[in-house]
Formats: C-alpha cells, structure tokens, sequence
C-alpha cells in the first residue's frame, strides 16, 4: 500500500492537467514524468541526482504554475537549490582577474619587520610607510601584520640594555623610580598643536622656584605658549601662575581627578612610559636626563604621530628614488625604537 501512494498522490494533477493548455499541459505532463522516474528507482527513499536538480530549477524559471504538480520535494527545497546555484554562477564569474594588484613581498615582510622590531600597531606602521612614500590602506597593513599581536612588553636583547646604562640612570609632572629605589621628578612642556616637547628637565626636589626656572628656559624670546594647562599640584601654586602670567600667558587648572582634561600631555606621559621607561632601569639624575634626551629628539624629529600624521618637528615622506633602494632601519634611543628610510643597495 505504502509503495502506491506516491501514485495517487500524482492522479488529481493528471485530472488538473486536462482543463490547461496545450502548452501548459506538456511542461506539467514532463513534470509528472520526471517525478514518476524518481520514485521506479529501486531504492525505499530515492536520491535525488543533480539532473533532478536541474530539472526542476529549470521548471521554476519556465513556468509560474511549476508549484502545483510537485510531490517529491517541497518547494522551499527547490528554492534552495535554484539560490545555491546562483551562487556558484556568481564565484565563477567572480574568480580573481587582473583587478587590484597585491602589494609587493618587500613591503609585506617590511609590515612585519616593523611589527617585531618595534611592537607597533597597525596605525603606527601605516604613518611610517607614508614616511616611505608607500601607498598602503590601513587595512591592508592589519591584514599583513603578525597572526599573534606584538606584546607591549615584549623582551629586549641584552645588546639593548647595556646601550641604555653605560651612565649612572635616570624621569613634568611624573615621576620615575631608580635603581635606589629614589624618586626623580620630570617637567615638560609640550606644544599641543604639533605635539613637539619645547623643553623638559628633571630634579629631586622640585619646587615652584624650580618651576618658574624652567618656564623661562622654555620660553626664550618672547616666545611663550598663549595658555598653559596644568593640574592642581600644590608646586604649581599662586608663585607659578604669577610667573606664567608675567610671560603674557593665561595659566589654566585642570579639574580635580579630571587628566582627560589636559590630554596631549596624558597621551605623552603614556607614550613615553611604554617606549622608554617600561625597558630601562633608571640609575640616577644624569642618566634619566640622557635617556629623555635621546628619547625626545627621536619624538620630535622621527616618530610619526598617528593623529597629526608627521613627527612634531615636521618629517617630509622619502620617496623611492630606484629600483635598487632598499628599506633600513635607523636605530633610535639605544635601540629600543627605530627609523625608516630608503638607501642603495650595495
């Protein structure tokens, strides 16, 4: 009983198929004709072959009424294969032609060389390639960078270290332990426009008189900042704001516990703390000064700045001027940090 059924299921579409047309009536007769050759297959539940497939796919653009005569499958099923086939149709004609062209091997390996060298992200690489006249988007720089992300306290070598200590060591507005376990302070002023250092020292004890010393050497020439921002420390009392207004500037407090406030200078702090300070152990004052020395001249003149897109002191992009140039790496503050720049092969 089970194996007619099939069959009667077919009978009141041979019955419908009387009152069509002629036309409508041989696509329908084909229809049920291909349907009965599914099920003479021998098997309990025949498979379907991708000629049925085919079939019935071309039945669905053929005819609007191809619905009405189906019995093996539903028409959702049919629906499905007619999309799964527009899609393979569509990844053929999609294969790769010439389109856009990959980036060359150099300047892939070049993206993960600075990635290692320098723990960088992908933001900072992409400003330095520009530096190097080398036109990649920022998504193309991510997708070349290293599968694990470089680790922002990454090791480094032993031929680094000594670079960075061969004097006795040494740290605005923060402070940097030493090897003594003594505490330096460091004041800086920064030019929130071009983000370049103006000026900064370092002491033991500051004080306002300190302060109000380093205001001046800041500013030679008449040359002082409109405003002055800082926060609410008690060095940087009523004496220091009289002395800033004395040098035709409007001193301006950041809120309590508000360092957002004065963000440029934050946004240092940290830079400098994770490129410099988190890789060498301070000795004294004079060694600290010599590091942020160093550090500041490679800030100023060589590290691009991911918002400004230029080092502080202005970097003009290098462009490649032969084939046979080659990208080498200019090392900056002992070698912890490093420039780029195109030179001739040998």
């Amino acid at each position: 009983m089970a194996s007619v059924l099939p069959y009667l299921k077919l009978i009141p579409h041979f019955l419908r198929a009387l009152f069509r047309s002629k036309h409508e009536q041989v696509i329908l007769q084909l229809a049920l004709q291909q349907q009965l050759a599914i099920y003479h297959r021998t098997r309990p539940r025949p498979r379907l072959r991708p000629i049925d497939r085919a079939f019935w796919v071309a039945m669905r653009r053929w005819s609007s009424r191809w619905a009405e005569t189906l019995v093996a499958v539903n028409p959702e099923t049919v629906i499905r294969w007619h999309r799964a086939g527009f899609g393979l149709y569509w990844r053929r004609i999609s294969r790769p032609g010439p389109g856009r062209p990959r980036i060359p091997t150099e300047v892939r390996d070049l993206i993960r060389r600075m990635a290692q060298e320098n723990g960088w992200g992908a933001r900072r690489i992409h400003a330095e390639l520009e530096k190097l006249d080398i036109c990649v988007g920022l998504a193309t720089v991510s997708r070349y960078l290293p599968k694990r992300p470089p680790d922002p306290h990454r090791r480094q070598s032993w031929r680094t270290f000594p670079r960075n200590h061969r004097d006795v060591i040494g740290a605005m507005d923060f402070l940097v332990p030493t090897a003594r376990f003594e505490l330096l302070y460091v004041w800086f002023l920064i030019d929130h426009g071009s983000r370049r250092i103006v000026h900064f020292n370092v002491t033991k004890n500051p004080t306002s008189a300190w302060v109000i010393q380093q205001l001046r050497e800041s500013s030679p020439d008449e040359s002082a900042p409109r405003y002055v921002i800082h926060d609410r420390d008690t060095i940087f009392g009523a004496p220091v704001d009289a002395a800033i207004q004395a040098l035709d500037s409007e001193p301006i407090h950041t809120a309590h516990r508000c360092p957002w406030q004065n963000a440029s200078s934050e946004r240092w702090i940290g830079t400098c703390r994770r490129e410099l300070r988190d890789h060498v152990i301070v000795l004294d004052e004079r060694h600290l000064k010599r590091l942020l020395t160093s550090y500041v001249g490679y800030y100023n003149a060589d590290r691009v700045h991911t918002r400004t897109r230029d080092a502080p002191s202005g970097r003009p992009a290098e462009p490649r001027l032969s084939s046979t140039a080659q990208v080498i790496a200019l090392p900056r503050v002992g070698g912890l940090q490093h420039r780029y720049t195109w030179v001739e092969a040998a």
